[in-house]
């Protein structure tokens, strides 16, 4: 989520303070994504110094500043909302490093941990499933969310059961020999002298 444009996306609407633009967002968003305050107020002030938006003149007599957009954070917001996002997966995936470390891990039972993981996946999906029932009908945004996480997470699943497939095909390796155990030969007894 790119807050810059997200914010520049709200003030496309028209002039907004900074409080009511971080309401906007989270209400979007489905409240999904909290933002604070602060971050809104710093990334305003980004925006302004790159001249994509600025304040409006009679600010000065006020006690907050009201935001609107340049012609060059509309030009920057279309282009934005325009340019596919890069696809490229992420460079760590907690779990996928999990499942490599497993099968490294003597004695791991790396099928167990696939289906440990699967089960909170599927928990997970399902009170994003109970989310979007109970969510109003006009509630778009949240719905949208929803789908997006719910399809994320059955990628998650899908990822898992060809991961325990793959790992279930592999020829089981024999058991390493054990080591020979040591024999044990007793020192000669020494007379004790009297």
């Amino acid at each position: 989520m790119s807050v810059p444009h997200a914010l520049l996306a709200l003030l496309s609407e028209g002039p907004k303070y900074g409080l009511r633009l971080q309401n906007e967002f989270e209400a979007r968003t489905g409240e999904v994504w909290p933002l604070n305050v602060g971050q809104v107020y710093t990334t305003l002030q980004r925006l302004q110094r790159d001249g994509l938006v600025e304040t409006d003149d009679a600010a000065a007599d006020r006690p907050q500043k009201r935001y609107r957009i340049t012609s060059e954070g509309r030009r920057e917001l279309t282009t934005w909302l325009r340019t596919p996002p890069e696809l490229v997966p992420p460079p760590r995936d907690e779990l996928v490093i999990k499942v490599l470390v497993a099968l490294q891990v003597p004695g791991a039972d790396v099928e167990e941990i696939l289906q440990a993981h699967r089960r909170h996946v599927i928990e997970v999906m399902q009170r994003y499933t109970r989310v979007k029932a109970t969510a109003a009908e006009d509630d778009v945004a949240l719905a949208l969310v929803a789908d997006a996480e719910l399809f994320r997470l059955e990628g998650i699943v899908r990822w898992l059961d060809a991961a325990d497939v793959r790992l279930k095909q592999l020829p089981v390796a024999a058991p390493a020999p054990l080591p020979e155990p040591a024999t044990f030969t007793p020192a000669p007894a020494t007379e004790v002298p009297k």
